[in-house]
């Protein structure tokens, strides 16, 4: 797998599995009908540092990152980040590869810590992060609707670079 800066022609290859991700409204509290201009200004916004897993056989985007200043001025040192994977390409480590190049990235870039301010509780994820030295720092009871568990919490998750 290469992992690489995602250019502008990028987005109708990171599209399909973002568009798949969001729609099932499971993972991100995004609008499940987010447009696919909507969305391309989200992930692929200015300001934003933007990269894509290849796989190097076939040369598919098979996953995506962002990193970016959560907070502005005297906070802009404190990073943001999503993840997407392919649906149908999880379970190869393809998440792990891109949290430990964003979090490399992230570092080299200045960035003193990294923060997610809304991991869905019941997002598999929440054991990669934790894995990676993420904690939970705070929990927003119910404030997430799942389509399968109901209400669940969204977590803040902190970690030092």
């Amino acid at each position: 797998m290469l992992i690489r800066e995602a250019v502008a022609g990028d987005w109708p290859r990171i599209w399909p599995f973002w568009h798949r991700i969001v729609a099932a409204a499971e993972s991100y509290a995004w609008d499940p009908d987010t447009s696919d201009e909507d969305a391309r200004a989200l992930w692929m916004a200015p300001g934003k540092r933007v990269f894509v897993a290849e796989d190097e056989g076939s040369g598919a985007v098979v996953g995506s990152a962002y990193v970016t200043p959560n907070y502005g001025g005297p906070a802009a040192d404190v990073a943001n980040a999503g993840f997407m994977v392919d649906p149908d390409r999880t379970g190869q480590g393809i998440g792990r590869a891109l949290a430990e190049h964003i979090l490399r990235t992230a570092k080299a870039d200045g960035y003193r810590a990294m923060v997610f301010n809304a991991v869905v509780e019941t997002n598999p994820a929440v054991k990669l992060w934790t894995s990676l030295g993420f904690e939970v720092v705070g929990t927003i009871p119910e404030a997430f609707t799942h389509p399968t568990h109901g209400r669940v919490a969204l977590y803040v998750m902190h970690r030092t670079l």
